[in-house]
């Protein structure tokens, strides 16, 4: 269970440790102090954290620094002594800790509990189905609902919209958001959208809305104190294009700090903060790049002189005009094969006009640098 757990958080790009013990003690001295997927048996609690620091019993640092002045380091050192004189010395907080790391003191455990959902119902006398009903029904739930949200200082990410049918079947539409907002046309408007994703079956008996993620809500002026135009806002727009075809298909790409053309650049939501770097202008990029270079048939003069022809995709094309190279080399930190990596890319133009971006795996003399093969990387217009 812990295996799989860790599993599913890493899939999600969140890396975490995990441990189960006996008591709560024992656990979160092991997962913090060993970093491991583990589990502690009842009959192996010393043995899983007495040689662990004295933090592991999550103790005073005042509390730690005398016992470390005193020569003890480790739980081990402390949990086998007469516990009088430790006490004594050093107060009740050291076998208070100790006992309940070890199971001989119950220690209450305080759940963490998620902040209120605000949410919306409607229960009706008798079940609806038709699309009108339900279209008057959504406009007072999100009425209901931006009114609460109002009263929290929120806006609302992602609604759930939950509809109960008499047969004890839900159905259930998600709505995205892409800034927090509690305007109740936009809101109704999203879920208008959605109502022929819903099989009322035998009808409807009862209506929730609930706001899932929601997020405080910072007022946005549209225009300057001056009367000038603000920037436009687009969260509208793109609100409604992502629950249409989907948020994974909509999104910008900005730069990164890369001198690799495919590592140089990343997806990020349509309304991020555009990133202070910009791509370099030192050299030009094509207006498309492929998923994947492609290779091609080419002749060339070796090192640095361009193809003169190249066929791609079955196409013999000859290069009237070129310019290059643009070496680019690998990345020597990610992987031994890239230390000696080298690409040297050409822009080349055909009889036609069109334009491609051409590249030697290898600087044409040094066979460690690469396969001397040709490929193409992009397209420019």
């Amino acid at each position: 269970m812990l295996a799989d757990m860790i599993e599913r958080l890493e899939a999600e790009g969140v890396r975490a440790d995990a441990a189960i013990g006996p008591t709560y003690g024992a656990a979160h001295a092991v997962v913090r102090f060993r970093g491991v997927c583990r589990v502690v048996g009842d009959n192996a609690v010393d043995a899983a954290i007495g040689g662990l620091p004295l933090a592991a019993l999550r103790l005073p640092m005042e509390l730690i620094a005398n016992l470390n002045r005193m020569g003890f380091e480790r739980i081990a050192d402390v949990a086998h002594r007469p516990r009088a004189p430790l006490t004594l010395r050093f107060g009740h907080e050291l076998g208070r800790r100790i006992d309940q790391a070890y199971g001989r003191l119950e220690e209450p455990l305080i759940p963490v509990e998620a902040l209120e959902v605000p949410s919306v119902a409607r229960v009706f006398g008798e079940p609806i189905g038709a699309p009108e009903t339900l279209a008057r029904h959504i406009a007072a739930l999100v009425a209901d609902l931006c009114g609460a949200l109002e009263a929290a200082g929120l806006g609302v990410r992602r609604l759930d919209w939950l509809c109960f049918r008499v047969d004890n079947r839900i159905e259930a539409q998600r709505v995205s958001l892409a800034r927090p907002t509690r305007d109740a046309p936009r809101l109704t408007r999203l879920l208008f959208d959605r109502i022929d994703k819903v099989d009322p079956g035998f009808g409807i008996e009862r209506m929730t809305l609930s706001a899932v993620q929601a997020e405080p809500l910072h007022w946005r002026p549209g225009e300057s104190a001056l009367g000038e135009a603000g920037t436009p806002d687009l969260s509208d727009l793109v609100d409604i294009l992502s629950n249409r075809i989907g948020p994974q298909r909509l999104y910008r790409l900005i730069p990164i700090e890369n001198d690799v053309p495919e590592r140089s650049v990343r997806k990020a939501p349509p309304l991020s903060v555009a990133p202070a770097l910009d791509w370099s202008p030192d050299w030009p990029r094509p207006a498309r790049l492929l998923k994947r270079p492609e290779p091609v048939e080419t002749m060339a003069l070796l090192p640095d002189n361009p193809p003169t022809h190249f066929t791609w995709r079955g196409v013999r094309r000859r290069v009237v005009r070129a310019d290059g190279p643009e070496r680019i080399f690998g990345e020597w930190r990610r992987r031994d094969a890239e230390v000696w990596a080298v690409r040297d890319y050409f822009q080349v133009e055909d009889e036609a006009g069109r334009r491609f971006w051409l590249f030697r795996a290898g600087d044409g003399e040094d066979g460690r640098t690469g396969s001397q093969a040709w490929f193409i990387h992009g397209l420019f217009g």
